[in-house]
């Protein structure tokens, strides 16, 4: 049996008859009567990804085993592995007749993992100085995409600390925190805490109350008054303030600005501190970044300012709010002092992008595939040692 969790460990002919295509299905039927042949799917995606294969492979290999079946799975790149566009991920080898009904569901699983596994590496590499937070779960359909998201954007992560970035630190969750190392989730509180105490302060002291020896992450938009609220609450624990066990999280609504700045205040933030990027915002979109509403550069900046300047410089700054990939990108040449992101936004953006596909390229050893398709027959090397794709005249 799998080790994969939840709804994604059905093993059983029954569950994966009724979410495979009936096509599928029939051709199953069909080379029960007629014969079975070994063949060989080649999987692959029609963009780059990163290799983040496991939750399919795992699925893959625990039907095998309530099969009985006899495969070989051949991936080709190992996993946080960038893949061109095109590339065979993972060559599967084994019965037609016990393989056949399995492609719906093994694509299910492989291409939205290898795009968001891509996202989350950008979005890394662009802030190689910040820790990230998986925060996806709210986002997700179900909790067989919140696992599959979870663990792509652990791979994202990896393979950028590989590049020298610190990368996701872990998630909001404990069902997915071993994906990261950890046995729980991260977080401190809601928004919902806070309607419920009645202020910001009273909120964070009831937190810490109760958790003693956790870090404190106290929100600061839920009455508008960020630099307000935040400092309060700094002056209220001003040992775990200095201790660098406090933080402040921005999640300021995008219908608004952050206290204190407006449009012409906020070019003041960033003149002040990276006067270069104003000038080189290449669309509306990275300007709302720079100087908008919500959690822009000039906000972040204003906060860190704030801070510094009532004597709080140990103080972290928690951004979340739509941190993709681009925002990532202008936050990194605002060179905003952000110290962890908490994102989901690592979830492809167009989920046509996440379509994974696989074609049969060889039948009983023999190379066969259709027509346009022969990139996806395996490499072999010729007398030159110079790689080349199989034909039928090398069976």
């Amino acid at each position: 049996m799998s080790n994969v969790s939840g709804v994604s460990a059905v093993t059983d002919d029954p569950s994966i008859a009724a979410r495979t295509d009936a096509y599928f299905n029939r051709t199953r039927t069909i080379v029960g009567s007629y014969g079975d042949v070994r063949v060989t799917y080649a999987l692959f995606l029609r963009r780059p990804v990163i290799a983040a294969c496991r939750l399919m492979t795992d699925w893959l290999l625990g039907v095998a085993a309530v099969r009985g079946l006899d495969i070989e799975v051949e991936q080709n790149f190992a996993e946080g592995d960038w893949v061109g566009a095109g590339e065979p991920l993972v060559y599967v080898t084994g019965s037609f007749h016990g393989l056949v009904d399995l492609e719906t569901l093994l694509l299910q699983k492989l291409g939205p993992a290898c795009v968001a596994a891509h996202n989350a590496y950008q979005m890394c590499l662009g802030l190689p100085q910040v820790r990230f937070l998986a925060m996806e779960a709210r986002h997700c359909a179900g909790f067989e995409m919140q696992e599959m998201m979870a663990y792509a954007a652990s791979v994202g992560g990896r393979a950028a600390e590989k590049e020298g970035a610190l990368g996701f630190i872990g998630c909001a969750n404990d069902a997915t925190a071993h994906f990261y190392g950890a046995i729980s989730g991260f977080g401190t509180m809601p928004h919902a805490l806070i309607g419920y105490a009645g202020s910001t302060l009273r909120a964070a002291e009831m937190f810490h109350e109760s958790f003693p020896d956790a870090d404190l992450t106290v929100l600061t938009d839920y009455f508008g008054r960020e630099i307000t609220d935040g400092l309060e609450v700094c002056r209220r624990f001003p040992e775990l303030a200095a201790a660098g066990r406090m933080g402040v999280r921005l999640d300021t609504h995008g219908g608004r600005f952050l206290e204190g700045l407006d449009p012409q205040l906020s070019y003041a933030v960033i003149e002040r501190h990276v006067p270069g990027a104003i000038r080189r915002y290449r669309s509306e979109t990275e300007l709302r970044h720079l100087v908008g509403t919500g959690v822009s550069a000039a906000a972040i900046w204003r906060t860190r300012e704030a801070l510094d300047e009532a004597g709080f410089p140990a103080v972290r700054i928690i951004a979340s709010s739509g941190f993709g990939v681009d925002k990532c990108r202008v936050m990194a040449d605002a060179r905003a002092p952000i110290d962890v992101v908490g994102t989901g936004s690592f979830i492809p953006d167009s989920w046509s992008e996440t379509y994974a596909t696989a074609d049969i390229v060889a039948y009983d050893g023999v190379p066969r595939v259709k027509v346009g398709r022969e990139f996806l027959l395996r490499k072999i090397e010729d007398r030159s040692g110079r790689g080349r794709s199989a034909t039928k005249d090398d069976a």
